[in-house]
């Protein structure tokens, strides 16, 4: 069995044309579709309640309370799988359903425990591809991710590694650096990616921002390491610039008292510390609501696969 994981989200124009495509396409394996609505403020969930009533014993659908964010909407839809393998796919038809056959035979074909689908060419907007371009950099040095695998979010898991994935309780879920975190066994596929044609994305630059700074936050402590060494690096500074003043106001008395240059590495100095203080609280708040057990996401709705609750 194949289960399809869909987190949705403003896809009114698209979700059922979607997912009749996926049941035309998918004909030679037994196949599910997890439908998540992370949400949507459009009429996506009418659209995914026609969906569901049209393929009943097919569909898993889910509204969520409460926008959670892409991989947090997709934790609910991996958390009701059922299949041997588990494909994650966009609902903008950006992941032509094909390409998700084609990723399904390559992983199945070479018994990957994750294959992500390599792109020939990103059609995103600038911005989109500038914050993708930022998390995957970030990702190469904080997750030790190898610099030729790229993270996409169209892939296909296989079921034993998801229940290693499943194990993670804690508010904050990136899906990549909790597969990077229990397996190597990793391969990619060449897969087109089409243009947005109908709708807009659901993620700004502020939002990739946001999904960066997770990563640095909630699995390294890189951050922390990096402003140790930068504290270190201005102590020293500080200390030679102090030995050099000091030489200059002995062998020059007549040097002036240098009241700008005191300002400016006050100012400085201020500066980096309310950086670090802030980032000791981004670690901080996190802790706090992974000790509360702040949930990943809240369900509204579920319609199982023939059944209701």
């Amino acid at each position: 069995m194949i289960s399809i994981v869909i987190p949705v989200y403003n896809a009114e124009k698209s979700i059922h044309r979607l997912t009749k495509k996926i049941f035309e396409i998918f004909l030679e394996f037994e196949v599910e579709v997890i439908l998540v609505n992370d949400c949507s403020i459009d009429k996506s969930h009418q659209e995914c309640l026609k969906t569901y009533d049209e393929f009943k014993s097919k569909i898993t659908y889910i509204k969520l309370g409460k926008n959670v964010g892409e991989h947090n909407a997709t934790m609910a839809g991996l958390k009701q799988t059922a299949g041997d393998w588990i494909l994650i796919m966009d609902d903008d038809f950006q992941n032509p359903p094909e390409e998700g056959l084609k990723l399904v035979k390559h992983a199945i074909k070479n018994n990957y425990d994750v294959t992500y689908a390599d792109y020939e060419k990103k059609k995103h907007s600038f911005l989109r591809n500038l914050g993708s371009k930022i998390n995957d950099n970030t990702a190469n040095y904080i997750l030790k991710k190898p610099k030729n695998l790229y993270l996409s979010s169209f892939k296909c898991i296989k079921k034993s590694l998801l229940k290693k994935i499943e194990i993670y309780q804690g508010p904050y879920p990136y899906i990549d650096g909790l597969v990077l975190s229990v397996t190597s066994n990793i391969g990619t596929l060449k897969t087109n990616h089409e243009e947005r044609k109908i709708g807009k994305s659901g993620y700004s630059f502020l939002k990739l921002f946001k999904l960066y700074a997770n990563i640095a936050t909630n699995f390294s402590t890189v951050p922390i390491h990096f402003f140790s060494i930068v504290g270190l690096v201005i102590a020293l500074c500080s200390s030679l610039y102090g030995i050099y003043i000091l030489l200059e106001k002995i062998f020059i008395p007549s040097v002036p008292i240098g009241y700008s240059s005191i300002l400016t590495a006050v100012i400085f100095l201020a500066g980096i510390q309310l950086i670090f203080l802030g980032l000791i609280g981004e670690y901080v708040g996190k802790i706090l609501k992974n000790v509360n057990q702040e949930p990943q996401y809240s369900i509204e709705t579920i319609k199982l696969k023939n059944a209701e609750k």
